[in-house]
């Protein structure tokens, strides 16, 4: 499990931010990002260790990719929402694909925001991120 850790115990008071994201420099972009924006940040590069972390951590926002290996983000948002501890987490799906080729069931799965990672800088992200979470 690659988890992300605030650098020290009292370092961040800011929301918890979980990143599932299988490629390691964006990953680390994110978390390095958010992080210095003052965000609480774990994350996991592959969907089961960010379930294990979104039901140890309980999030304030969960960021997900869908293309990853052996689990994809859409199965991992439907073992989430089938949790009744998951059902309220916010989620910003964060990914490749363009909205068109977005799996149809994305609808029934409680996604907040649907964002291209090619058409967003990461601080764009974070204003998305903020919207969500109703921080201004």
């Amino acid at each position: 499990m690659n988890i992300f850790k605030p650098k020290t115990k009292d370092a961040h008071k800011g929301p918890r931010i979980l990143i599932i994201e299988d490629e390691d420099s964006i990953r680390n972009m994110y978390c390095l990002k958010l992080e210095k924006d003052g965000y609480e940040i774990y994350s996991a590069s592959n969907a089961n260790d960010g379930f294990d972390l979104a039901k140890s951590k309980n999030p304030n926002l969960i960021l997900v990719d869908l293309m990853m290996p052996e689990v994809s983000g859409t199965e991992f948002l439907e073992k989430l929402r089938a949790a009744e501890w998951g059902k309220p987490m916010e989620v910003i799906v964060l990914t490749n694909l363009g909205k068109d080729e977005a799996p149809s069931e994305l609808k029934y799965l409680g996604v907040n925001q649907y964002i291209v990672k090619s058409e967003y800088t990461p601080s764009q992200v974070e204003v998305v991120i903020r919207e969500v979470l109703h921080i201004s």
